[in-house]
Formats: structure tokens, sequence, C-alpha cells
């Protein structure tokens, strides 16, 4: 039989329940996360598609990476198609992040200022998400598919570490939108 633990006496601040809410959180973060996943890789797939099919879509991509110089129409096309279905999916999760994982820190209310702070964080999961899957199926040649469920593994480090310390971190009664 094992011995129970000893509670945690860094600082006598108890930091094993800490420990065990910033667990909770991501875990709950994490759920959220494969449901926007399944919204963002099926947004992905259709706005891809659709782009493919998309004589003007194919012609402005080829225009814009000739501007750029920034890739292949199809570099042009994948970020396209990762930005699209991105914003759909960041405007889920902030929805249910609030309502949810961080529901004590945001009081479950949805606000403007909070939103904007979610995209404009969600902006560095962008930027890793879209790096790792042009480097995964474009450098790497893995398929799309896998391509982009690697660049949702590469981003939810990211997202989660700054939804926690910067979005929904707990305010002080001094602070904008802290308790009174």
């Amino acid at each position: 039989m094992a011995e129970a633990s000893p509670p945690n006496s860094a600082g006598g601040r108890g930091g094993a329940p800490r420990r065990r809410a910033l667990s909770q959180k991501a875990f709950a973060f994490a759920v959220i996360g494969v449901l926007n996943t399944a919204v963002d890789y099926a947004v992905f797939l259709a706005a891809r598609a659709a782009f493919m099919h998309s004589p003007q879509a194919l012609a402005a991509f080829a225009w814009l990476a000739g501007v750029c110089r920034c890739g292949a129409p199809d570099t042009v096309l994948l970020i396209a198609a990762n930005v699209t279905s991105w914003i759909v999916a960041v405007s889920g999760s902030y929805v249910l992040n609030s309502s949810i994982t961080f529901a004590a820190e945001s009081g479950r209310q949805l606000r403007w200022r909070d939103y904007a702070a979610f995209v404009v964080s969600g902006i560095a999961g962008l930027i890793a998400n879209t790096a790792t899957l042009i480097v995964a199926a474009q450098i790497l040649l893995l398929p799309v598919w896998l391509a982009k469920a690697l660049a949702v593994l590469a981003s939810f480090v990211v997202n989660f570490t700054l939804s926690h310390f910067v979005v929904f971190r707990t305010r002080r009664a001094s602070e904008p939108g802290g308790s009174t």
C-alpha cells in the first residue's frame, strides 16, 4: 500500500492545490481544444478544397506568391486555408474557455477586450501552427492531414500558456475588470 504524499510545504502556500487547479484547467483547455481542433480541421479541409476548386482563388494565390516572393501558390493556399479555419476556431475557443476553463477569472462574461486579447495572443499560436504546417507538409513532405495534426499539437502549449498567464489571468481589485 502506498503512503500518502506529505503536504507541500513550499512557502506554506499550498503548491499541490495550485498544481491540481492548473492541471484541471489544462485538461479543460485540452478537451475544448479537441472540439475546436475538429472545427479547425474541418474548416481547414473545406477551405482548402474550396480554394483548390476556385480559379479566382488560385489566380489570387499565384499573384500574391509572385508579389511577396513568399513561396509557391500552394504555400499561399495552405496559409489562406489555415488562417480561415483559425478565425472560426479561435472564436469558438474564446467562448468555451471563457465559460468553462477560465470561468472564475472571466466571471463567465464575454468581453470584446478579452476577445481581442485572446485573438492577439492566439496569433502566436497561429504562427506556431502555420510554421509547423508548412515545414511538415512542404519540407518533411508529410501528408497534409498529418502536417495539420502536428501543427495543432505545436500550438497547444503556446495557446494555453498565453491564455493562462495573459488573457485570463486573475486580476487584482485595482485592475480594470478586477473584483471590487
